[in-house]
């Protein structure tokens, strides 16, 4: 398999390897921050099983939802008629180094969007930030730690401080305003049931033009 379809095998391989027994869950940051605004057009970027996807569509907004896998992808659009939301979730197969959905959105979530593969994220960020509406928020969640149960076991990992993100976007502050920058910690649970206490970045942009 050539070089360029190993994360597609990577990522298939992990949701294959990880079929979910119960309904996926929301992440923590989505929920709190999501909770009051308003439902609108919203973007999941690397939804993986598809938590945030269903609990956004459940509360009104009608998500796009993409993953380079194909697997967690139709695993989604399954779980989504199942659940009466299809009219609600659409579910789009991306490598978004190479293709980005289209559209406007209220909302652009990009959830741990961290791979062991290259990926030229500031890029995929700066596409997103230039899809919002106006008014529409880019939230950005990223690991700030290294769980017991991460892909990633690095000790010398550098997580970028949300600040440092702005910095690498250099998006226009006259449209774009950062509401939130901040490094916030939590328990987590890991797809064994076991508990850490982990770091979330957390950064969060409105296009205000």
């Amino acid at each position: 398999m050539s070089a360029t379809h190993e994360p597609d095998r990577f990522w298939d391989e992990h949701y294959r390897g990880n079929a979910p027994t119960v309904e996926p869950g929301v992440n923590a940051r989505l929920a709190e921050i999501t909770a009051d605004l308003s439902p609108g057009k919203a973007l999941d970027l690397g939804c993986g099983p598809g938590g945030d996807t269903l609990w956004l569509a459940r509360r009104g907004w009608r998500v796009t939802a993409v993953d380079i896998s194909a697997v967690a992808i139709d695993r989604l659009a399954d779980r989504a008629h199942s659940l009466g939301l299809a009219d609600r979730i659409t579910a789009e197969r991306h490598d978004l180094a190479e293709s980005f959905p289209a559209g406007r959105f209220d909302l652009v979530s990009a959830h741990y969007l961290q791979t062991p593969f290259e990926l030229p994220r500031t890029r995929v960020l700066q596409t997103a930030a230039h899809a919002l509406s106006t008014g529409g928020r880019l939230l950005v969640v990223d690991h700030g730690s290294i769980a017991p149960w991460s892909w990633n076991q690095d000790p010398d990992t550098h997580f970028a401080s949300p600040l440092e993100i702005v910095e690498a976007l250099d998006l226009d502050p006259e449209r774009w305003t950062v509401e939130r920058a901040d490094a916030p910690r939590r328990m987590a649970t890991g797809p064994g049931g076991q508990t850490a206490e982990v770091v979330d970045h957390v950064l969060l942009m409105r296009r205000t033009g």
